[in-house]
This record gives structure tokens, sequence and C-alpha cells, in this order.
């Protein structure tokens, strides 16, 4: 299965890339895992916002492939424990040919890209740094996976 994570930002500190790099390498052969970034736009007043929120929606829809299912990361999303999301990555294996996660910009996601999605998924209430987004998501990702192949990393 293709995992392609989609965040708004680029231009990381190298400990970000490290972080995510790390835990996208370590699935076996049936999960590629890859990070595709949106470049954030300037901002500045209420105007700017909108407009550089509006582009970074196309960039991020243009992104995605027809074929892939598609989970936004947001607040009021659904929260899994471990053990439950290890249930849903074995689900999206089985049903879909390819996953796209999406990570928005410091506004969130616009009401275009959440209708393009199939479900979505809150990391829980507390506001989290984007850039450390990427890390835990694919972190919370290979400890799923690791419960399913019951493998030592995960230990309840």
């Amino acid at each position: 299965m293709d995992i392609t994570i989609i965040a708004v930002g680029n231009k990381m500190p190298d400990w970000v890339n490290e972080g995510f790099s790390d835990y996208a390498t370590r699935f076996n052969a049936e999960i590629n895992m890859q990070l595709k970034e949106i470049p954030l736009q300037k901002r500045g007043d209420d105007k700017q916002i909108a407009a550089a929120r509006s582009k970074e929606s196309a960039q991020i829809l243009a992104a995605l492939a027809g074929k892939d299912y598609v989970v936004t990361l947001d607040i009021a999303g659904k929260n899994y424990r471990s053990e439950q999301l290890a249930a849903r990555l074995q689900f999206w294996q089985e049903n879909a040919r390819s996953l796209a996660l999406i990570i928005g910009g410091p506004e969130g996601l616009s009401a275009e890209v959440k209708n393009r999605a199939q479900e979505s998924w809150s990391l829980g209430a507390l506001t989290l740094p984007h850039p450390l987004v990427r890390i835990i998501v694919a972190e919370a990702l290979y400890r799923a996976w690791s419960i399913n192949h019951h493998h030592p990393y995960h230990r309840a």
C-alpha cells in the first residue's frame, strides 16, 4: 500500500525531516510511505489569509490521485487508541490501493478538501505544531503496523 502524507509547509528543520524519515522507512515492503509538501503561502491580513488557504487547498487537491482514499487530520475527526488505529490501518490496507493523509496549514483545511475526504482523524484536542504532526502521524502508523504484525515495537 502506498501512504502519502500531504502536508502544508516546506523548508522544515532537519529534526522534522529526520524524524519523519526514520518512521517512514521502518515499514516492510507492503507499505511505502512518502511525503508531499505543499508550500506555505504568505499570510498577512484576513484577505491574504483567505487567498493563501485557497491556493494551498487547490494544491492539496491537485496532489491527490483519483484512486486515493483520503483522510484529513482535523481536531473534529475521530480519535483512535493505538489498537483502534491498527484495526483502521488493516481496513485501509484491505480496501484502498493508496491512502492520502492531509495535514493542513495554520488555518486548517478548506471545506473543499474536507469534502474530498472519506474520513477525518484527530490526534486529540491539543493544538500541535504542524511540523511535529508529520512525525506523530508516521510514528502512529508505524505503531499500528507493528501491532498488526505482532512486532515488539508496541508494548501496551
